[in-house]
């Protein structure tokens, strides 16, 4: 299918509360004047998953979780399901942040086992990517970012939909930001490792940048070659932050 509107979607990590949830009626209510040009997206803590889908039953914002486990159930305490995940109302889940790569351990082999169990569940998944500042200064963000790429999809992902997100490790809630030469030689390195992996049916599927993604900096951001979205951070927790950033992609 092909690839026609951006996708933006916000990544509230370890933040929010039940208050928080006014904020995200609040972007659902400016996601509905992009509907149908624009897809938006909020990935709250799992304690809120719920209470958020429920909140935006409208459809304009989907909701989606932070990470599962490969498994659909068992003895992993602390774990969540991808089969929770979509019992709860989300219909996306992020895979392989950095934050989980760096802070978990997490293999691109146990990346895209979590892949395989998103999909089983019916969940959407969003594969991270990205290289650390010292891979990016040795000269290897390509071949770093295209091994991830091909490690971390799954072969259940053919013809289903996903996404990529490309996160300069060193970008992320950092305020620096790669410069558009560089964030469009990436994505086009992403685009064929998918490519590689899962054939021209893949070819479609968006791949989001992320790292500092603001306001001030997103329609440029968007309007670069094979950006087909935007993975936020700080920025989402904010309706005043977030919804410039989803006009800017329309």
């Amino acid at each position: 299918m092909k690839q026609s509107v951006k996708m933006i979607v916000g990544n509230w990590k370890m933040n929010g509360l039940a208050g928080a949830l006014d904020e995200a009626r609040a972007i659902a209510e400016a996601a509905k004047s992009v509907d149908g040009a624009c897809r938006v997206a909020l990935c709250p803590a799992a304690t809120l998953v719920e209470r958020m889908a429920a909140v935006l039953k409208d459809g304009a914002a989907a909701v989606g979780g932070q990470d599962c486990h490969a498994k659909p159930s068992g003895a992993f305490t602390g774990s969540v399901s991808a089969e929770m995940l979509a019992d709860a109302g989300a219909t996306l889940v992020i895979l392989g942040h950095s934050e989980r790569r760096a802070g978990f351990g997490e293999t691109d082999a146990e990346v895209a086992g979590k892949v395989e169990a998103a999909v089983a569940a019916g969940l959407e998944p969003i594969v991270c990517v990205g290289e650390t500042l010292a891979q990016r200064e040795a000269g290897d963000a390509i071949a770093v970012v295209s091994a991830q790429v091909e490690g971390s999809l799954a072969d259940s992902l053919s013809e289903r939909p996903f996404a990529v997100a490309y996160e300069p490790v060193w970008a992320i809630g950092t305020g620096l930001t790669p410069t558009l030469d560089q964030i469009a030689e990436v994505h086009a390195a992403v685009r064929a490792a998918i490519v590689r992996r899962l054939g021209e049916g893949a070819r479609t599927a968006p791949i989001l940048y992320g790292g500092s993604v603001k306001p001030d900096n997103a329609r440029d951001i968007l309007a670069t070659p094979e950006v087909g979205g935007a993975l936020v951070g700080g920025a989402s927790l904010k309706a005043a932050d977030f919804i410039p950033i989803i006009q800017a992609a329309v």
